[in-house]
C-alpha cells in the first residue's frame, strides 16, 4: 500500500470492524508527508456474475454502483459515508445471490437505496436507468412516486 505521495511508509492508527460486514477499517498515517487516509479490508467473496439486458455476464463491480450513486448524488447535500453505506447495503443483498444476478435488479437496489435517501437523487438515477421513450412516461413516473 502506497500514500498519494508514493511512500510506503504508513503507519496503523485506528483499526475497527465495519458494521455486521466481514471488514476492517483502518486509519491510516503517512510517516513521510503526514496525510491521513481510511483504507477497508474485507473478506473476498466468491464472483457473483451480472447478467446484463443483452444476456452478457460481468464480474459484479461495487465501484459500477458507487459511480452510478455519484452522478445521481451530485450537488446534493448526500455524505460520501452514505453513498458507502449504500454501496455497502446494495453489496449485502448482491452477495446473497448465489453465482448471477440479473442487472435489473441491482437498479432496482440503487432505486431503493435512494429513494430512501434524496428524491432528487432518486429522479436522477431513474431518469437513466428506466430510459424512459418521451416525456409522458417520465411525468407519469414522477406523478406515482
Amino acid at each position: 500500500m502506497k500514500c498519494i505521495c508514493g511512500s510506503e511508509d504508513l503507519k496503523v492508527i485506528d483499526s475497527r470492524s465495519v458494521d455486521e460486514t466481514n471488514s476492517i477499517r483502518r486509519r491510516r498515517v503517512c510517516e513521510q508527508c503526514g496525510r491521513r487516509f481510511t483504507t477497508y479490508e474485507m473478506v473476498e467473496e466468491s464472483p457473483v456474475l451480472v447478467v446484463k439486458s443483452n444476456g452478457d455476464r460481468q464480474i459484479f463491480n461495487s465501484s459500477k454502483v458507487k459511480n452510478g450513486l455519484l452522478k445521481a448524488c451530485e450537488k446534493r447535500p448526500i455524505s460520501m459515508d452514505k453513498i458507502d453505506e449504500m454501496v455497502r447495503n446494495i453489496e449485502k443483498k448482491v452477495y446473497t445471490h448465489d453465482g448471477e444476478i440479473d442487472s435489473k435488479e441491482i437498479g432496482e437496489m440503487v432505486m431503493a437505496e435512494l429513494k430512501a435517501v434524496d428524491d432528487v437523487a432518486y429522479v436522477r438515477f431513474a431518469a437513466v436507468y428506466k430510459k424512459f421513450a418521451d416525456v409522458d412516461s417520465f411525468m407519469q413516473f414522477l406523478k406515482n412516486m
